[in-house]
C-alpha cells in the first residue's frame, strides 16, 4: 500500500485532528507538564456531579463535566469523618491518624499541618509547577500552618468552615479584645510564599 493512498491519508488526517493529538501538542508547548486542577467541595456527594450521574439528578454541571472529559474522572473514593481529615489526607497522602488532622480545629489550636507532613504542593514544586490554593483550607490557622508555608505559592481563602466568619456577628459573641485576639477567626486571607520560606 502506497503512503499516498486515500486510506492512509484519511487515517493520518484523523489522527492529526484528534483531541488527543492537540492535547499532546499543547503539553509539549507548555513544557510537557499537564495542568493539575483539583476541585474539592465539602458535603458534595459524587452523585451530585452530572459527570457521574449522567444527568439523572435533573440538573447538569457542564463546566465540571468538561474538565472531567478532558482530564480525569476519579471513580474509586472514600470519605473521612471531617473536612479537615479529608483535606489533610488528600494533600499529604497520609492517614489522618498519622498527621493528627482528625477533627476540625479551632482558632489558635496547635492541631494543624506540621512541617514534617509533606504536601502535594511541596512534591510538585521541584517539578516546576506553580501552585495555589483558593477557598477553604481548614488545616490550622497559625502562621506556620498556612498553605504558603507548605509548598503553595499563593493562598486566598478562609482558614475555617464557612460559618466561622459569621460567629463574630452574633450578639452573644464575646466583646473582650483580649479574647477576640486569642480566639476569634482571622477572616479571609490572601498570602504569598516568601522565597526564604
Amino acid at each position: 500500500m502506497s503512503m499516498r493512498s486515500p486510506l492512509t491519508l484519511a487515517l493520518v488526517a484523523m489522527l492529526a485532528l484528534s483531541p488527543a493529538a492537540h492535547a499532546q501538542n499543547a503539553a509539549k508547548k507548555a513544557g510537557g507538564k499537564p495542568n493539575i486542577l483539583v476541585i474539592w467541595g465539602d458535603d458534595v456527594g459524587y452523585w451530585n456531579i452530572s459527570a457521574y450521574n449522567l444527568g439523572q439528578m435533573g440538573y447538569k454541571t457542564p463546566n465540571i463535566d468538561r474538565i472531567a472529559r478532558e482530564g480525569a474522572l476519579f471513580t474509586d473514593l472514600y470519605g473521612q469523618q471531617s473536612c479537615t481529615a479529608g483535606r489533610g489526607a488528600f494533600l499529604t497522602g497520609q492517614s489522618p491518624f498519622r498527621t493528627g488532622l482528625l477533627k476540625v480545629g479551632l482558632p489558635g489550636a496547635k492541631e494543624g499541618l506540621q512541617p514534617q507532613d509533606p504536601t502535594l504542593a511541596e512534591l510538585l514544586k521541584p517539578q516546576g509547577y506553580v501552585t495555589g490554593q483558593f477557598g477553604k483550607n481548614h488545616l490550622g490557622d497559625l502562621d506556620a500552618m498556612l498553605p504558603t508555608m507548605h509548598g503553595f505559592d499563593e493562598f486566598f481563602g478562609s482558614l475555617y468552615h464557612l460559618n466561622a466568619e459569621e460567629e463574630p456577628e452574633n450578639p452573644d459573641y464575646f466583646k473582650d479584645p483580649a479574647l477576640k485576639a486569642k480566639y476569634a477567626p482571622r477572616g479571609v486571607l490572601h498570602s504569598w510564599a516568601q522565597p526564604n520560606g
